[in-house]
């Protein structure tokens, strides 16, 4: 009995990584073949080819070359549509030489698949969607993730992630959306739509905001991969390169950012020998590439800061100043109370913590900033070095009534014990 369990299990997870590492592919190219009104067609043949390899794989057995395998299901399904809807009729010869050209290949060629990916980022991050249903239908077209998993990732229910789809969906058949990539004023407008969904689907992934999780991999490897797929076309601007920087750069601390209980360890105290030395490699190389123009925007200088941590070895070698006249520029281009509050932590290794203590007596007034638990953490850290124990546990206290994951809270309860050994959860 332990062989066939061993094997189904095998097929099965192999059908799990195709589909995230596949589906957004094919879903994109059959998009491109039947046309964008039809999207929801070209999920249906693409979930009913994986459908078929997880019904026959632990039985058969995998195929020498299951990625040929699903694209070959994949165009006969596609096939069966042009047979059935009368809405093909008239392009069949058409449509059944593009399938023949891309699918008859076990691996298509580069360009067709990133050409197609790329306009089915831009079609899924049009400026008419709401930003929550330009990440939900990027990562369910193109990064292939299930409604599930989409709704685990940003804590929401199933039925919540498949009405924002559906709107999505509807908005952009409405609008007639096509899948050319956009051109003049409009591409400037897409691609900040296109970078602001990857820069979110990143932070989530890095930070998640509630949860037993701290770090989801799979968010964070997606909005890298889709930040470099946008960076590498044609249509890439400075502001691109800047923020795959800046992602590798957050990226390559991820294997210290947690140790192996699952607890947070903040920058200061991680251990840098297990930082990813080539996404290191190549967030310098992305902000190298960011400066070819005159244009500066927050991802720029966040990706800057981020390259002045990457760069000390050690963090007493952390060049602070530099950092606290980076957040000055970042404030100027952005005036976000959070921002603010990481300056301060930066002005406290600077000018001292009282100085730090000051700004953040102002944004304690800040609406902004009410919920947000990092506020009377940082306060706390800062009293705690100042040797006020009693006044940082009350800040400590303070941080835990407020929402955060699961990782965080158990932070911050290290440092109310370290402040008051009695407390007790």
């Amino acid at each position: 009995m332990a062989g066939p369990e061993t094997e189904q299990d095998s097929a099965h997870q192999l059908v799990d990584h195709l589909f995230r590492s596949r589906a957004g592919q094919m879903v994109a190219w059959l998009t491109h073949v039947f046309g964008p009104e039809h999207l929801e067609l070209a999920e249906e043949v693409v979930q009913d080819a994986l459908l078929k390899a997880l019904q026959q794989w632990p039985y058969s057995g995998v195929p020498d070359n299951p990625g040929a395998w699903l694209l070959r299901v994949a165009k006969n399904g596609a096939l069966d549509v042009l047979r059935r809807h009368s809405a093909f009729r008239e392009r069949s010869h058409q449509i059944i030489a593009e399938l023949t050209r891309r699918f008859d290949t076990s691996e298509p060629a580069r360009w067709a698949v990133e050409d197609d990916e790329l306009r089915m980022v831009f079609m899924c991050c049009h400026p008419s969607l709401p930003p929550d249903g330009r990440v939900a239908l990027s990562l369910k077209t193109v990064g292939g993730f299930s409604v599930p998993e989409i709704a685990s990732a940003f804590l929401v229910s199933d039925a919540t992630i498949s009405q924002r789809l559906v709107r999505a969906k509807r908005t952009l058949r409405e609008r007639q959306v096509g899948l050319e990539l956009p051109h003049g004023w409009d591409l400037h407008e897409r691609l900040e739509s296109v970078l602001e969904v990857i820069y979110l689907l990143f932070n989530e992934g890095y930070n998640a905001h509630a949860g037993d999780d701290l770090v989801r991999l799979d968010l964070c490897g997606e909005a890298l991969r889709l930040g470099r797929l946008v960076a590498d076309s044609p249509v890439a601007a400075p502001a691109s390169h800047a923020l795959v920087a800046l992602m590798a750069f957050q990226a390559a601390r991820l294997p210290a950012r947690v140790d192996g209980a699952g607890e947070l360890v903040l920058l200061e105290e991680q251990d840098r020998s297990l930082w990813d030395r080539r996404l290191v490699a190549l967030g310098f190389a992305e902000l190298e590439r960011s400066s070819e123009g005159p244009e500066m925007t927050a991802y720029h200088v966040q990706a800057a800061i981020a390259a002045v941590h990457a760069g000390a070895a050690t963090p007493d070698e952390t060049r602070w100043p530099e950092i606290l006249t980076l957040y000055d520029d970042l404030l100027a281009l952005n005036p976000s109370p959070v921002i603010a509050l990481n300056r301060a932590v930066a002005l406290s290794r600077v000018a001292g913590v009282r100085a730090a203590l000051d700004v953040i007596a102002e944004l304690e007034n800040d609406p902004a900033l009410a919920n947000y638990y990092l506020l009377p953490s940082v306060k706390g850290r800062l009293l705690s070095d100042l040797g006020d124990l009693y006044a940082a546990a009350a800040c400590y206290r303070s941080a835990l009534a407020l929402p955060c994951s699961e990782p965080e809270r158990r932070l911050l309860f290290r440092r109310l014990r370290e402040c008051d050994p009695t407390h007790t959860a």
